[in-house]
């Protein structure tokens, strides 16, 4: 059975910095994509970033170019979240999520996705 553990979500305030580890295991995780969406209240949930198999590839969705940074440790089981200069917009539940078929690079829309985490809380003040 997949399992997704996200952690390392909090309060924070605006200009700073956290990082979101997703722990997955119950499948090869080095032969699947993986990515993260968040979802604010009342909004639909959002494609934020997406990695790679291979860990070559990432995606990133406009609003957040240049501030957050996906990564992996194939070793460890871990896709990683850095995000830095965040935003009150920025405020969402973040889920981590893998790749419903192996080898592919990644993909911006949820149904490629077939495991998903709990969710890990991401508050940011103004």
């Amino acid at each position: 059975q997949v399992q997704l553990v996200e952690s390392g979500g909090g309060l924070v305030q605006a200009g700073g910095s956290l990082r979101l580890s997703c722990a997955a295991s119950g499948r090869t995780f080095s032969s699947y994509a993986m990515a993260w969406f968040r979802q604010a209240p009342g909004k639909e949930r959002e494609f934020v970033t997406s990695i790679s198999w291979r860990g070559t590839r990432t995606y990133y969705v406009d609003s957040v170019k240049g501030r957050f940074t996906i990564s992996r440790d194939n070793a460890k089981n871990t896709v990683y979240l850095q995000m830095n200069s965040l935003k009150p917009e920025d405020t969402a539940v973040y889920y981590c999520a893998v790749n419903r078929v192996p080898y592919y690079s990644g993909s911006s829309s949820p149904d490629e996705y077939d495991y998903w985490g709990q969710g890990t809380q991401v508050t940011v003040s103004s």
